[in-house]
């Protein structure tokens, strides 16, 4: 049996290491040991959104969160917390955590949270830390609550959820090209998450992984590195800012624009908040989906391959 108020704090112990780690890839980048890039400001901003995030997040998280404790009161079993169970518990919390994450790209207003981490140019392990202040608000709590509710505790599942993002961590990097077929097969790797931080229109909306890669081949979201075609990092419509707030907020902000417009029925309302990113009540703007279509018109050829519609599907 594992006593679940001994769990060690992962993410804090990880710190240090992340730093260590951050600073010597940057070095090997600079002196051309291996394949990367680094830009000060950039990596600065991504140090600071990640302090904001322990700060901000960490109170955000215990109000919203405080939810879990007394769904486990109503738990319908009791789950011994063993290794056993904890490695249960770590893969079905990494299931989650993928719909989670493929919420976070459809939904705009779970997008206007998980777009701080996708809003650096550049890919490297400072990258990991760019993370956002508002998740707990996302609502995205609840994909937690059947776990909780099974009767796993609350605890174990903040425990095996660490490991999740501390794995996630070292892929976050351009010098590991590629490991060995059976590993890329099974788990999320530096390659498959190069393709998910980029912003081409093959590799958009694909690879939400944590650890395994395989619910992406299973869910048909999975799209393959292509050698012929880097990854240009970034979100589609660069924000061109390095000021942490801007970063944290810009989405917030433009939600709350695109909703004072005049005339919007109710129902536009609505959507400017939950539809996918990009959406627009006239059509003016271009999300995901229409930078696929359009990709394809340009390239017919392209037509059904991974990441891209089988054909211009209109409009």
């Amino acid at each position: 049996m594992i006593d679940v108020d001994s769990l060690p704090a992962v993410g804090t112990i990880a710190v240090p290491f992340y730093l260590m780690l951050i600073a010597f890839e940057a070095w090997g980048v600079r002196r051309g040991a291996w394949v990367g890039r680094f830009v000060g400001k950039d990596t600065a901003t991504s140090l600071a959104m990640g302090a904001g995030s322990v700060v901000v997040g960490g109170v955000l998280a215990g109000v919203v969160f405080g939810i879990w404790p007394w769904v486990y009161e109503h738990r319908l079993f009791e789950i011994p917390v063993t290794v056993a169970s904890a490695v249960v518990v770590f893969v079905l919390d990494d299931f989650r955590y993928y719909w989670s994450h493929r919420f976070g790209h459809r939904i705009r207003w779970v997008w206007a949270s998980h777009v701080v981490h996708h809003s650096s140019g550049e890919y490297n392990l400072g990258t990991a830390l760019r993370q956002t202040w508002t998740g707990p608000l996302t609502g995205m709590v609840v994909l937690g609550i059947p776990l909780v509710g099974l009767g796993f505790p609350p605890e174990l599942i903040v425990f095996v959820h660490a490991i999740n993002l501390t794995y996630q961590f070292w892929i976050h990097t351009e010098a590991i090209r590629r490991l060995p077929a059976w590993f890329e097969a099974i788990f999320n790797t530096p390659s498959h998450h190069r393709v998910h931080h980029g912003r081409n229109a093959r590799y958009l909306d694909a690879n939400y992984a944590g650890v395994f890669i395989v619910w992406d081949r299973c869910f048909g979201t999975f799209v393959p590195e292509r050698d012929d075609e880097p990854a240009d990092y970034g979100i589609l419509h660069d924000i061109g800012s390095y000021n942490p707030v801007r970063v944290a907020f810009h989405e917030y902000i433009d939600i709350v624009r695109d909703q004072a417009q005049r005339g919007l029925s109710l129902r536009d309302r609505f959507r400017y908040l939950f539809a996918p990113p990009g959406w627009s009540h006239d059509g003016g703007r271009q999300g995901s989906e229409a930078v696929k279509r359009e990709f394809v018109r340009a390239h017919p050829e392209c037509a059904g391959e991974p990441g891209l519609p089988a054909g211009s599907g209109g409009k």
